[in-house]
């Protein structure tokens, strides 16, 4: 076993590689000055990684250099592990992305394969370094890569070395360089890069080895654990630090920790726990201080808890406003967001669409103000893409998610009107031949409306009850019953009030009126059930047509994940995605209108 790359610089966290001289299921364990290290992670390269090949295009790799470099690289590509997902870096006078992380091949190889001689000379490795290490920070996967192969000396970075291994360093990156020897070529760089990364320096005599060097670098990777762990050491203290796996074998090295113990390092003490308080003495004070103030929290809960019962024991007695006083607390909690829902509704209360979402919360009986909709949404929206951003998610899927989510409350709105609109349908011949029954016994229309209020059901003895109250202030029967009509959305009803406000106005039976309209009523209902059950078939095609392909792609994914990658991880993949989904939506429209029917 070797212990490679021990950083020290990211204090209190350490971070290392070990290569096994087996490949090891099992991560190895370690010890830090003889005590067993807890907590700590480990990254399995040969499992899943994410890597990026740096690959010098410069003018001195014209020729054979660049096509020998080029099928190395390949190689190393088609032998990867499933899991791995790879990136491609060119760099000659400055560094180029040619690919984007994809655990496919087909991008990678085949911007390997149309490599060609950077028309500009100049090596920017250090920056193509740290291009490299900024990509892989972005990567979720705790195994970072970067193999970077040239044949000479960094002569137009405009980063340093040293900025160039920080930033390796920063991301948790080990660095493998590969160096054809050549007339201006400089080992110390590189060496130092892979020693201080914690990957490993490999030098090729010309480019004809370089499969063989990067099938070196595999089988390496394969056999590597990349660790990290938080030290308990001090700064400025010497630790010894063993790896080892049962079986297998161990490594030990000895490292300084960054800072000094009286200095003001990083890591080294902070005004509320010193450097002073970290022997034994210091460490039974925080003890004992923290008792203490767990004890004082408790005593002030316990006392603060009898205070209120003894408050809410003595409250009906020597309060008789408690209620009015909590009234006006809550309207003063309230009063900031009245001036804010106040400003939207001067902004927004003209526009169609704001008038169309009243409408609909009243036809969904929803106790809620437009505007209080609005900003429910709103805040659904903004709790969806902190969802998305918490998991990572590109910035595509983040929008995707706050539309959605900011649309969920109004779905539901529409979803409640939808079912109370269907009850109302279903409970309205009913309610017009007891109205007609209640005419027929002698009683007035207002009786009859009052007998659906009093031994009906919701929604319609609710809304019925509405109608009476609006007369009951003065309203005409005729002007409350349109406009419930209207807030309740039925057609049904609306051909029945329509009827009704003519008959009123001429003359005639009422009763038989109302007989007449229920029988039409249930007609075109029995029409309209009919209509749907004949339409059934095209509705269920419509549902499989747009459900299969989604319900395929999943399927695929969770039994062969790399036949998926190209449509998920390229550009073209992401454009077919793209037009499905369009077509998708304009299949879909087809078939609504072919099934749909308004009678």
């Amino acid at each position: 076993m070797q212990i490679h790359g021990v950083d020290a610089s990211g204090y209190p966290t350490i971070r290392l590689s070990v290569v096994t001289p087996t490949a090891s299921p099992t991560p190895p364990s370690f010890k830090e000055n003889g005590a067993y290290v807890a907590g700590y992670q480990a990254a399995a390269l040969g499992r899943s990684k994410s890597v990026v090949l740096a690959v010098d295009w410069s003018r001195s790799m014209a020729g054979q250099s660049l096509v020998d470099a080029a099928n190395g690289a390949r190689s190393f590509v088609a032998a990867k592990p499933p899991a791995d997902r790879i990136e491609v870096i060119a760099f000659g006078s400055h560094p180029v992305k040619l690919t984007q992380f994809s655990s496919a091949t087909i991008d990678a190889d085949d911007a390997l394969r149309t490599m060609n001689i950077d028309p500009r000379s100049g090596t920017a490795l250090y920056d193509a370094i740290v291009l490299g290490a900024n990509s892989l920070n972005a990567e979720q996967s705790a195994g970072r890569v970067l193999i970077v192969l040239t044949d000479g000396k960094d002569v137009s970075s405009k980063a340093s070395l040293e900025q160039a291994i920080k930033s390796a360093r920063d991301a948790g990156v080990a660095v493998y360089p590969i160096a054809i020897a050549g007339r201006d070529f400089t080992a110390e760089p590189l060496q130092r890069i892979a020693k201080e990364t914690g990957g490993a320096y490999h030098r090729a005599a010309s480019s004809s080895t370089l499969r063989q060097i990067y099938g070196s670098i595999a089988a390496e990777l394969a056999r590597t654990w990349r660790v990290s762990y938080i030290t308990a050491a001090r700064p400025g203290a010497h630790v010894n630090l063993t790896a080892s796996i049962a079986g297998v074998g161990s490594s030990s090295t000895n490292l300084t920790i960054p800072g000094s113990s009286g200095g003001s390092s990083q890591g080294a003490g902070s005004a509320l726990v010193p450097v002073s308080a970290g022997g034994i003495g210091g460490t039974l004070a925080i003890m004992l201080a923290v008792g203490g103030l767990v004890l004082l929290a408790g005593v002030l809960l316990i006392a603060g808890s009898r205070r209120a019962w003894v408050r809410e024991r003595l409250e009906p007695h020597v309060s008789a406003s408690s209620h009015r006083v909590k009234e006006a607390r809550k309207r003063e909690r309230l009063a900031a967001a009245a001036g804010l829902f106040h400003a939207t509704e001067r902004a927004l209360g003209n526009l169609r669409q704001w008038r169309s979402a009243q409408k609909l919360l009243e036809r969904a009986d929803i106790r809620l103000r437009t505007v209080e909709l609005f900003y429910i949404m709103v805040g659904a929206g903004i709790a969806g893409g902190l969802i998305g951003a918490l998991g990572r998610f590109p910035s595509w899927a983040i929008l995707v998610m706050m539309l959605f989510a900011a649309f969920l409350p109004y779905g539901f709105v529409s979803f409640k009107a939808k079912s109370r609109l269907k009850a109302f349908e279903n409970q309205l011949p009913d309610l017009l031949i007891t109205v007609a029954a209640s005419l027929k016994a002698g009683h007035s229309f207002r009786q009859g409306i009052q007998t659906l209020v009093d031994e009906g059901q919701d929604p319609a003895a609710g809304e019925f009850r509405r109608v009476l109250t609006d007369t009951q202030l003065g309203r005409p029967m005729e002007d409350a019953l349109l406009e419930m009509s209207e807030r309740v959305g039925s057609k049904n009803f609306e051909f029945a009030i329509t009827a009704v406000t003519i008959q009123r106005q001429v003359g005639g039976s009422l009763a038989g009126l109302f007989d007449m309209v229920a029988d039409t009523v249930r007609q075109r209902q029995q029409f309209t059930r009919k209509i749907r059950s004949l339409t059934a078939m095209g509705r269920m095609s419509a549902y499989v047509l747009i459900g299969l392909p989604f319900f395929i792609a999943g399927a695929i994914t969770l039994l062969n994940s790399m036949y998926m990658d190209p449509l998920y991880h390229t550009a073209k993949g992401h454009l077919l995605i793209g037009m499905m989904l369009v077509l998708m939506a304009f299949g879909s429209l087809i078939l609504k209108k072919i099934v749909s029917f308004k009678g």
